[in-house]
């Protein structure tokens, strides 16, 4: 299982200042971020920098669940750097993926995104997750954001956090082959009045 699957009675509430702020970026079809998301449970995916290569890996692997399933929760990436530079990055590992520019880290810090530090970016399981990412034909590249961000991934609906995943170190990854089928075990559509 993945490892916080949050419970009904401890759902996190999120808050409306920033369903209705304003989002630009890639492949976006709203001006909110409420609208963006619709009444679909979605998939935020927050990314650490443009030039690592679990960033790289980590939309790869978004985009390889979307294959194997359709149905499973529709990604919105968010990143550290301009529209131009998301279009360039996106450009060659998803052209079609929707993502949020956040170059103020207003998102980030609204959904408390970590940061780590030495051992968090250079321990020994961070190197064996580089060698995973590497053996994928993945390379560091210049960092386009912070480099002590830690990839973030909530699922949420509406107004609701249904489950989150915060990396412990650089290269800690979840596993989102376990989130494919997660809509067929919802039975309702969450929401807490306003």
């Amino acid at each position: 299982m993945p490892r916080s699957t949050v419970q009904p009675e401890h759902m996190q509430i999120i808050d409306q200042k920033i369903l209705d702020a304003r989002i630009e970026g890639i492949n976006l079809t709203s001006g909110t971020l409420q609208e963006e998301m619709g009444n679909s449970i979605v998939l935020f995916i927050f990314l650490r920098h443009f030039g690592c290569l679990f960033s790289k890996e980590m939309v790869i692997d978004a985009k390889k669940m979307m294959e194997n399933n359709p149905f499973a929760p529709q990604p919105i990436f968010f990143f550290q750097g301009s529209v131009k530079d998301g279009k360039s990055f996106f450009d060659k590992y998803w052209p079609q993926a929707r993502a949020i520019a956040d170059l103020n880290h207003r998102f980030y810090k609204a959904f408390e995104v970590k940061s780590g530090g030495m051992k968090e970016m250079f321990g020994p399981d961070v190197w064996k997750c580089g060698l995973r990412a590497a053996a994928k034909g993945l390379i560091i590249g210049k960092p386009i954001g912070d480099p002590f961000t830690l990839t973030s991934v909530i699922l949420a609906q509406r107004n609701l956090i249904l489950w989150q995943y915060n990396s412990v170190h650089a290269g800690d990854l979840p596993c989102l082959t376990k989130l494919e089928h997660f809509p067929h075990h919802t039975s309702t559509v969450y929401s807490v009045p306003r």
